[in-house]
């Protein structure tokens, strides 16, 4: 079994911007910005077009993503209610619990989706059949 969440429970953070007409920097701040702590970065690179990624849920490990370049839309559900969040900008991230079904769907071309984990990668960490999912949130 794993912890029962709700797409809801995914929130949209938005980070600290400075900058002028020169450029911006966007700063993160595990202690502060975040709901857990960093334990592992990757990023998604080099994704066609209209491209789609992820379709798995963790047990325990919280993620962040961020499209640091380009857009893509992350399609959540919780095996009751689906919701879709686009991401388009590198100053905002979305918050995705443990016990959520997760998709990232519709890349643009040249999107980079930056992913903060909240534990180190371990396989048996991922539900990556949406019916094992289903049988494990009952």
């Amino acid at each position: 079994m794993i912890k029962i969440a709700s797409v809801f429970e995914c929130n949209i953070i938005h980070l600290s911007k400075i900058g002028d007409r020169n450029g911006h920097i966007t700063s993160i701040n595990s202690a502060i910005d975040f709901p857990f702590p960093i334990k592992r970065i990757f990023y998604l690179y080099d994704i066609p077009g209209g491209e789609s990624r992820g379709a798995h849920a963790h047990k325990e490990c919280h993620q962040f993503l961020i499209a640091t370049s380009g857009s893509y839309e992350v399609l959540l559900d919780d095996g009751k209610t689906k919701r879709q969040v686009l991401l388009n900008r590198p100053d905002i991230g979305l918050h995705i619990p443990p016990g959520i079904w997760a998709s990232e769907i519709n890349f643009s071309a040249g999107s980079i989706c930056l992913v903060l984990a909240s534990h180190e990668y371990a396989e048996d960490d991922y539900i990556r059949s949406y019916e094992d999912y289903l049988k494990n949130i009952k």
